[in-house]
């Protein structure tokens, strides 16, 4: 037995060259997406403004808190992807799932800071479920070796980001234009709008599930009732402990706690694919490698909703006409990312293609090296604009350096998160792919609490300056470019433990 699944996927109706579920699932993504997207562009300005009053003070607290919260999100994938694989499948991890994200997203609207940490908690464990098995069941309508996996995995990495380009316009506009009062007045509007974004996820997925015929139904040796109810009695455990981890350990100490989930991740999928063969090994070994890189990846990608946010709200002059002109709104930044990948998402599939084509197609470790560079280059831009651009008068850099740090960082991105999760589908034993699924979201998980991390050391204690954004956005560039500049000579050694996946 090898670590790749024989069982071939049903015979789909095609839609635009893909199996027809893709596009459900492309949907269902969007919403949950939307969702997401949708008030994570709030949170750091709005827990400084809540509980701060607006001083610049809790911008380290709250970067801290932003980055524990996304690493929270990513790293119970590991246990939402094994409780898919092992317990309940797919499909019902997928329905719970949305139904706890649901109910987090409406549990922050109450104006208590423990209650908010709790409504985050409860979103934690809802996405845990949700993420990972989605991007799971969309591997498994294609085939081993069928070429078009990375290319569907692009386009339903497109559905990902059109949800997240419309959330932070529209919530952004809630916040700002329909109400004109400052964000803490209007949080409201802006997570009820999420929770009813999470409820249509819930609804399209329900009434679209039977197009799958069969794809991630229940294990046949489970009790499909019993195990429902041992996996809500898990849940309702599991939400204290989460809301502990936010509220009491914080992110210094999580950081522990994500390093041994790794070890132990790393651990069970080596014995894993110890009991298929020495080439189920290899490949294992070859996607821990890649987790690796993948961790640096989102450490510095994601100060997008940390230190991003306070250079935009603080540093950047949104000004666009001058003075009594258009101010534009700082959630608004949160949509360059997503509208670059929608728009750039089609064509990188299609020079994926016709590299392939003349058999000059990237492999996956080089596509990463690019992600990594594409990440850096993003930082240099914003390394001169503080260097040479700051307004003496102001102290505030002009608008465009910010959006093409996004456009350049957005390319990065597109080289690595959907070839990531086409990775994991190809390379891990077949009866672990949730598990894997998890572990890649967990790597992310560890990227994200380093970027909390990252992000209260440049706000410090008293708030981002040009000198403190400086200091770390120039860290964050020299060490992506030297980690994708190593991935690019090591690829060789990756390849050939990846024994023929392309």
């Amino acid at each position: 037995m090898t670590s790749q699944s024989t069982v071939a996927p049903p015979q789909f109706p095609q839609l635009m060259g893909h199996p027809r579920p893709l596009w459900m699932l492309f949907m269902a993504e969007f919403w949950e997406r939307f969702a997401f997207y949708g008030m994570r562009w709030a949170l750091t300005l709005y827990i400084v403004a809540q509980f701060f009053g607006g001083d610049s003070a809790g911008q380290a607290y709250a970067g801290r808190t932003y980055g524990s919260f996304l690493a929270l999100v990513y790293a119970t994938a590991i246990f939402g992807g094994y409780v898919a694989d092992r317990i309940i499948g797919y499909q019902r991890s997928i329905l719970l799932g949305a139904v706890i994200s649901a109910l987090g997203l409406f549990l922050i609207t109450v104006p208590n800071q423990q209650v908010f940490l709790l409504g985050l908690a409860v979103l934690i464990v809802g996405n845990g479920l949700f993420k990972p098995n989605i991007s799971s069941v969309v591997g498994q309508l294609y085939a081993q070796g069928d070429e078009r996996r990375d290319r569907g995995f692009t386009l339903f990495y497109m559905g990902i980001n059109a949800g997240a380009l419309v959330a932070p316009l529209l919530t952004g506009w809630l916040a700002s234009t329909v109400f004109g009062t400052p964000m803490e007045q209007n949080y409201k509007a802006v997570f009820y709008a999420t929770g009813i974004g999470m409820l249509i996820s819930l609804v399209w997925f329900w009434l679209g599930r039977s197009q799958l015929q069969g794809i991630g139904l229940p294990p046949p040796d489970r009790n499909p009732s019993k195990s429902l109810v041992g996996v809500i009695v898990g849940v309702v455990l599991s939400i204290p402990l989460v809301y502990l981890l936010m509220s009491r350990v914080g992110a210094e100490g999580l950081q522990y706690i994500l390093t041994a989930l790794f070890i132990g991740l790393c651990t069970m999928l080596l014995l894993g694919a110890g009991k298929t063969d020495k080439v189920g090994v290899h490949r294992v070994i070859a996607m821990l490698l890649m987790f690796t890189f993948n961790i640096l990846f989102w450490m510095f990608f994601e100060q997008a909703g940390s230190s991003f946010n306070f250079l935009a709200e603080k540093l950047v002059d949104r000004d666009l006409f001058g003075a009594g002109g258009f101010v534009f709104p700082t959630g608004w930044f949160q949509s360059v990312n997503p509208a670059a990948i929608v728009l750039l998402a089609p064509v990188i599939t299609l020079i994926w293609a016709a590299l392939a084509k003349g058999k000059l197609e990237p492999s996956i470790p080089r596509k990463f090296g690019l992600g990594l560079i594409g990440n850096a280059l993003g930082f240099a831009i914003l390394m001169y604009a503080l260097t040479n651009l700051v307004d003496p008068g102001t102290g505030m850099l002009p608008f465009w350096p910010l959006v093409a740090c996004y456009v350049l960082q957005t390319m990065g991105e597109l080289c690595l998160s959907p070839i990531g999760l086409s990775m994991v589908t190809k390379l891990a034993p077949a009866s672990m792919v949730g598990f894997a699924m998890g572990g890649w979201f967990l790597s992310t998980a560890i990227g994200n609490n380093l970027s909390g991390l990252l992000a209260g050391h440049i706000s410090g204690e008293s708030g981002m300056t040009v000198e403190s954004a400086l200091g770390g956005f120039t860290f964050s560039f020299q060490l992506l470019i030297a980690a994708g500049i190593l991935l690019f000579l090591i690829a060789p050694l990756i390849n050939k433990l990846m024994h023929g996946v392309k």
